[in-house]
Formats: structure tokens, sequence, C-alpha cells
């Protein structure tokens, strides 16, 4: 386990996504970062004075485990039904870079929808919002959202659009969320 004040080498080049804009960039090897968050199976990084995010299954190039998330194979999972638990458990694995509570938990996914596409599989539409209008999470969030929910079987195409009514309120989140958050 990694300790969040804990200066890591890089040992090996990544991918990873700058916060809060979701450009794609390039990690390389021997570059000093240090872990400020490991939630839902990607760890926001510290690195020159900028905020990254790597997915799991880069966690070796900070001295971790991978986590396997081989994405589904179209042709083998276009007949089957889509679970859509499974879709809601995958994106309580999204969170904000900043805040220590899921996606679902927060209240920021407003819609869900699985439409059929013949014969190729299943489009997931889903509209969420952000916790304000101005935070600039929203390419991070939606990104890692369009990429776990692409991973459930038979999802072949996942389309997330960020809307802002209604209005996002504290009143959305869960009792469990307002409890970790200390607004109980």
């Amino acid at each position: 386990m990694i300790e969040n004040s804990e200066s890591i080498k890089l040992i090996r080049d990544c991918n990873a996504e700058l916060i809060p804009s979701g450009d794609k960039i390039k990690l390389i090897k021997g570059e000093v970062v240090k872990v400020t968050q490991s939630l839902g199976g990607n760890f926001t990084l510290f690195l020159n004075g900028n905020l990254v995010k790597i997915r799991g299954k880069d966690a070796d190039a900070i001295g971790l485990e991978p986590e396997d998330d081989v994405i589904s194979d179209t042709e083998f999972h276009s007949k089957q039904k889509v679970d859509e638990t499974l879709i809601w458990d995958k994106m309580r694995s999204c969170f904000d870079p900043e805040i220590p509570v899921n996606i679902v938990e927060l209240g920021l996914v407003y819609d869900l929808k699985i439409l059929p596409i013949e014969p190729i599989g299943h489009r997931v539409e889903i509209k969420m919002t952000l916790t304000a209008p101005g935070c600039g999470m929203g390419p991070s969030i939606a990104s890692d959202v369009k990429y776990k929910v692409s991973m459930v079987p038979g999802v072949t195409e996942v389309g997330v659009d960020i809307i802002w009514e209604p209005q996002w309120s504290k009143d959305m989140m869960t009792d469990a969320a307002k409890l970790q958050l200390g607004m109980l």
C-alpha cells in the first residue's frame, strides 16, 4: 500500500489524463509523483504542480498490482442482455478526483437508458451533472464513466451527456454520502 504523502518514481512510461481537462498525456519512466487519491480503480497523482489520473491497468507504473480491465469483445457479447445493475456498479466506481464519494452516491447521475443496436450490441446513454457548472472535472469524470461502462458485457457504445437541469444540490446526495463528507 502506498501512503498518499510518499514520493514514487515511475517504473515505466504510462498513459494518463490531465485533471481537470481530461487531455491525454504520457508519463515518463523516472518521473516522481505522489498519489493523492486511489478510488474506483484509478489513481490521482500529483506531478510537477498538476493532477493527473492513471487507470488501474497502469498501477504497475507506480509499483502496484495492475487491475485487469479488458474491454468486452463486441462479437462475443453482442447477443447478451445488458445487466443494468452492473452498469450502476461500474458508475459507483467513478469518482470526482477531488471528492472521495462516487458519482452515484453524490446524486450526479440523472438518467440511464439501454438501447439495442442490432446486430452489434447495446448503446448506453447516461445523463449526468456536476456539483457546479464551473467544475472543470467534467471531461475527466465523463471519460471514466464511458471507459468503465464500456466494459459491461453487451455494451458496445456509451454516450455521456453532462446536463445542468435540474441543477444539482446537496439534497441529491444519499445519506451515506452526506455522512462521509460530514454534512449530516
